[in-house]
């Protein structure tokens, strides 16, 4: 009951700050302004929670093109850090499947980032808010919603893609798992 308790804690602690890393790293690649004078309050909440990490992997770590490649690696050492504390917990065994494990966790990631992004988008066109987060927000989803609405039409006015796209992270969540679950055994 102790390990359950201790996994859930971890697994909290690791999502939103490794979420976050995405989420800076998909930001800054799109160019959505986080600065405080931005006035974008999303972009504020992802430095707080990522400075401390990112910033000195900066020192280290290269950009690649547009892609802020310290943010990356920090969303992967979270993940790390959580499944080594686990592995340390629980019976050890061979440390290489905690290597493993932490890639997938950060794909994983990936994965529930975008649905999360996804679903607040759908909300918010649903309200119709002009404020600098939901255009942050549309930024963000218009990327992996134009393909599918190059070949989906509206439906009766009613754009479907991000239906659609919620539909294809739950396969490509599922397939994730799957994926683990034969590399592991």
């Amino acid at each position: 009951m102790l390990y359950q308790i201790i996994f859930l804690l971890l697994e909290v602690i690791a999502s939103v700050l490794g979420g976050a890393c995405l989420l800076r790293l998909y930001m800054q690649h799109q160019r959505i302004p986080m600065s405080a004078r931005s006035g974008n309050p999303l972009g504020r909440f992802v430095f707080a929670l990522t400075d401390w990490l990112v910033l000195p992997l900066r020192r280290v770590i290269p950009a690649l093109g547009r892609w802020d490649m310290a943010s990356l690696v920090a969303c992967f050492l979270l993940e790390l850090l959580q499944f080594s504390l686990l592995w340390l917990l629980g019976s050890g065994g061979n440390y290489n499947l905690v290597l493993i494990l932490a890639g997938f966790g950060v794909i994983r990631l990936a994965i529930s980032t975008l649905t999360g992004l996804i679903i607040l988008y759908a909300i918010l066109s649903w309200v119709q808010t002009q404020s600098v987060l939901s255009d942050a927000i549309e930024r963000l989803c218009a990327p992996p919603l134009l393909p599918i609405r190059r070949v989906l039409p509206l439906v009766g006015g009613v754009d479907l893609s991000p239906l659609v796209l919620l539909l294809l992270l739950q396969i490509a969540a599922i397939l994730l798992g799957g994926l683990q679950a034969s590399v592991l055994m």
